[in-house]
């Protein structure tokens, strides 16, 4: 019986240590939200990890108005957890020379960094978070690869694919228009209970609960 009890602690000691692997420690998160400085970017398509930035400022009442490692930064909690907003003020593509430092600097592990971004191929009005992965594609996310690795998890907003031949460089750098302003402010509002999720249960959960796309007009 002795041996039993300590086969079944031995099991559930190993179970407890794969759960704490998959999960974020209590120490500080560094959500990172990519996109263009600049009045004349604010309302891209590109931008879109920016505003989720702004909207989970407003929300928890944290002030971004300090630059710190080329980036515009806010420190704050979201419900128990210390955590540090960041918009790159780089040029997209080199994302990572801000987010690097940052993450080096607050001695956050790749597991705590959750980097937001828009995704061509993602449907308009999904969200998919990873684990980790590549760049697919996307040069903001490249350049922090360069300097994080590809272990740190993600948030990509779908914002689908360009009508007719119209360049993606072009579409990614265009407004959105009217009519799908109503499917962004959804958007936003799940992508900030992922974020919550995400901070309070881990990647995996928030991926199971908020991995979907939003019902559109169509």
């Amino acid at each position: 019986m002795l041996k039993i009890i300590r086969r079944f602690l031995g099991r559930f000691g190993k179970e407890m240590e794969s759960e704490q692997v998959t999960r974020p420690s209590n120490g500080k998160f560094l959500i990172v939200g990519l996109g263009n400085r600049g009045r004349k970017y604010r309302g891209n398509r590109h931008n879109i990890g920016f505003m989720l930035v702004d909207r989970l400022a407003e929300a928890y009442g944290i002030s971004m108005n300090r630059v710190q490692n080329r980036a515009l930064v806010g420190n704050g909690r979201i419900h128990t957890h210390n955590v540090i907003l960041a918009k790159p003020q780089t040029m997209m593509n080199l994302s990572g020379d801000a987010v690097g430092p940052l993450a080096n600097y607050y001695k956050i592990p790749p597991a705590n960094v959750l980097v937001i971004y828009d995704e061509l191929d993602l449907p308009f009005g999904t969200i998919r978070l990873r684990e980790k992965g590549g760049a697919g594609g996307h040069n903001g996310m490249k350049s922090i690869i360069n300097h994080l690795g590809n272990d740190f998890p993600r948030m990509r907003l779908g914002i689908g694919r360009p009508p007719g031949q119209m360049p993606p460089a072009a579409y990614v750098l265009q407004d959105f228009g009217k009519e799908e302003r109503p499917i962004v402010d959804e958007l936003l509002a799940e992508a900030v209970k992922a974020v919550e999720t995400f901070l309070n249960d881990g990647i995996d959960l928030a991926m199971s609960r908020h991995n979907k796309r939003l019902k559109d007009e169509g």
